[in-house]
C-alpha cells in the first residue's frame, strides 16, 4: 500500500499548507475533479492538455522515474483554462490563484505518484486509487 501512503501524505501536506474556507478546503475532492473531468479525459487527457501547451518535458519529468520539474501557477493556468481552474477554485473555496498555486505546488508529487514505474496508469487503476485514497483521508481526517 506503499503508493497509497504517499500519495495521503501528500494531499495531507497540502491540506495543512492550504488556506481553508469555511468547512475547509477539500483537496482531495478537488484532484479528483481534476483527474475524473470528462472535458480533461482523466490522467492522460490532463496530461495531453499541458503537453498542448508546450510543456511536454515538465509532464514527462512526472511520469517518468527521475526528478520532477517544476511548473509555475502561470503554466498551471495556461494549461487547464479559466474555466475548468475557476469551478475547481470555487469548489475548493479558494481564489484562481490560490488553486492554480496549490498545483503548481503539488501536481508534480502527485502525478509521480500515480506513476511510479513511469507510465500512465489504466484508468480502472486510478479510479480504485482514488477510492482508497478518499477511504484513508476520511479515516484519517
Amino acid at each position: 500500500m506503499g503508493i497509497f501512503d504517499a500519495i495521503a501524505g501528500q494531499v495531507a501536506g497540502a491540506l495543512s499548507n492550504t488556506q481553508p474556507s469555511a468547512g475547509g478546503v477539500n483537496l482531495m475532492g478537488v484532484v479528483s475533479q481534476l483527474l475524473n473531468n470528462p472535458q480533461l479525459g482523466g490522467l492522460s487527457g490532463l496530461m495531453g492538455a499541458f503537453q498542448s501547451k508546450g510543456l511536454g518535458d515538465i509532464v514527462a519529468s512526472w511520469i517518468g522515474t527521475g526528478s520532477n520539474l517544476p511548473i509555475s501557477m502561470e503554466q498551471i493556468q495556461s494549461a487547464l483554462g479559466h474555466g475548468p481552474l475557476q469551478a475547481m477554485a470555487e469548489k475548493a473555496g479558494l481564489s484562481s490563484d490560490q488553486m492554480a498555486s496549490t498545483l503548481s505546488e503539488h501536481l508534480p508529487g502527485l502525478v509521480d505518484q500515480f506513476t511510479p514505474n513511469g507510465k500512465l496508469p489504466e484508468g480502472d487503476l486510478m479510479s480504485q486509487g482514488l477510492g482508497m485514497l478518499q477511504g484513508f483521508m476520511k479515516s484519517n481526517g
